[in-house]
């Protein structure tokens, strides 16, 4: 099994940005080896309504949709995702001050990287 270098942001929701509270609920993963850029999500209403009441889930959602479709190179990303694969991780792993935003970027080793975007979900989001 080959292994290769991986880098990963976790993707944040904060509903009240100035408050500085925030929740995990996806993450975005890029392997510039194996050309791989993927986003994955699990949005959990009751928890970004503890932080509060009045989120507008759907937008948290679309925001994340958008993020999926700058990854893929969908036209639905706008300009980013006409970009070649590295930018549109950078430009993903930009930090922001929106409802969803990137932690720092960290690193890692994979093979499969369908599959570490998933353990990621799991590890940090579920």
């Amino acid at each position: 099994m080959n292994l290769v270098p991986f880098d990963y942001v976790i993707l944040r929701a904060a509903p009240r940005i100035q408050r500085g509270e925030f929740v995990n609920v996806g993450a975005v993963l890029y392997c510039r080896a194996l050309d791989f850029l993927g986003a994955a999500w699990d949005v959990e209403p009751s928890r970004l309504k503890a932080l509060d009441p009045a989120v507008d889930v759907d937008v948290v959602c679309a925001s994340l949709e958008h993020i999926r479709a700058i990854c893929a190179g969908d036209p639905d990303g706008g300009p980013a995702a006409t970009t070649r694969i590295g930018e549109r991780f950078r430009w993903l792993a930009a930090p922001r001050s929106t409802v969803v935003h990137p932690s720092p970027i960290h690193s890692g080793l994979t093979s499969d990287p369908t599959a570490d975007l998933d353990r990621l979900v799991d590890a940090f989001v579920r």
